[in-house]
């Protein structure tokens, strides 16, 4: 964690989603990937700034890569954000998941991570971005 985050090793930090497709399609957790962060900020999210916290879809197949990106043109067509999305479509590499202490996080540690939502202004911001 500390290597990726001090930026230089070319990896971002990710979560890696498991999911029944037949309790939720992949285009539902598209929408809320969207949704959850700012695809216009080139420069990182939220008060996380370097490129080891840009935004990033990753895409295990041809299927999940088309759409994807169908995703993301649809949303830029929509007239529905200001500006272009910048968070980019990348083929899934290898994944390295963070250390135990990373692991759900805002269930072990919900007074901290509230703090930290509500001091970089996470939620604010999406407002902002798009409209809610």
């Amino acid at each position: 964690y500390e290597k990726v985050s001090a930026g230089g090793t070319g990896h971002r930090e990710a979560v890696k989603v498991t999911y029944d497709p037949a309790r939720v399609g992949y285009e539902e957790l598209l929408d809320v990937f969207w949704h959850s962060v700012n695809p216009l900020d080139d420069g990182g999210q939220f008060c996380d700034r370097g490129d080891s916290y840009t935004s990033a879809i990753f895409t295990g197949d041809e299927e999940q890569m088309r759409l994807a990106q169908a995703s993301k043109q649809a949303i830029d067509k929509s007239g529905e954000l200001d500006q272009p999305i910048v968070t980019p479509i990348l083929p899934a590499g290898k994944f390295y998941p963070a250390e135990g202490y990373h692991q759900d996080y805002y269930k072990k540690n919900p007074i901290r991570y509230k703090f930290y939502r509500y001091l970089c202004g996470r939620d604010a911001e999406l407002r902002q971005v798009w409209g809610e």
